[in-house]
């Protein structure tokens, strides 16, 4: 019962200038303050003594790599974003608030996301004036980078050759097992068709950061990554 009256008290703090740190605007902090009543503490907590709840606690975001809280159990996706070396920034934040999914693929969070841009910047605001030091934050306006790529219809509806699919796929497997374990390196069996081939083209478009995945999809064809993507869907 405490953490939830945590907010109220936050919210009144923003509302009279006494937060923890004063630092230059990026939004409105009073107005994130109430989005993150409506829109975050269902799942996190923010301020003096919040804790970890449904989600990791939200105190000292800023600057910190994804998955580094050695006292929260993230998923298996955020953990590889961490590895990846994923830090929240002004602007992976927004990317992640505005769509958790076209971020991390496979994260838990099952918010859909904040369209509204102005929306997430006084929702950073808010939560800037509880790191570590909001001061040094860098003031920009957020501006969320794209990480799903823009892909026609056409290439969407490729159905691709499962056949041609094993056979491309000697060099996924020397890393994802066939059999859906995972043993420190994503499981890609059974993936959706449509998700195997947007991950794909992020990739290979370089929107989402991992060298050696950017390589070999580089080297891939739209019709060899239908063609994969058809393959590891028939895997169980």
């Amino acid at each position: 019962m405490k953490q939830r009256k945590l907010l109220p008290a936050l919210f009144l703090a923003a509302a009279t200038g006494t937060t923890p740190a004063a630092a230059a605007e990026i939004g409105d902090a009073v107005h994130g303050a109430e989005l993150f009543g409506k829109e975050c503490s269902v799942c996190h907590r923010i301020g003096k003594g919040a804790r970890h709840s449904v989600g990791p606690r939200l105190n000292g975001v800023f600057g910190r790599r994804a998955a580094s809280l050695a006292d929260f159990s993230y998923s298996k996706a955020m953990k590889r974003k961490g590895n990846d070396g994923l830090t929240w920034t002004l602007e992976t934040l927004d990317a992640y608030i505005e769509n958790p999914k076209a971020l991390v693929t496979g994260t838990r969070m099952s918010y859909r996301g904040l369209a509204e841009p102005q929306a997430r910047a006084d929702l950073m605001a808010y939560m800037r004036d509880y790191s570590d030091r909001p001061q040094d934050i860098p003031e920009a306006e957020p501006t969320a980078r794209r990480n799903a790529p823009v892909l026609s219809e056409e290439v969407l509806a490729l159905r691709g050759d499962p056949e041609f699919g094993a056979y491309l796929s000697a060099e996924c497997t020397t890393c994802h097992q066939r059999d859906g374990s995972d043993q420190g390196i994503p499981s890609i069996a059974s993936w959706p068709q449509e998700d195997f081939v947007v991950a794909m083209h992020a990739y290979k478009q370089k929107l989402r950061p991992h060298p050696v995945m950017q390589m070999m999809a580089g080297r891939l064809s739209e019709e060899e990554i239908a063609a994969l993507a058809a393959f590891f869907a028939t895997l169980e």
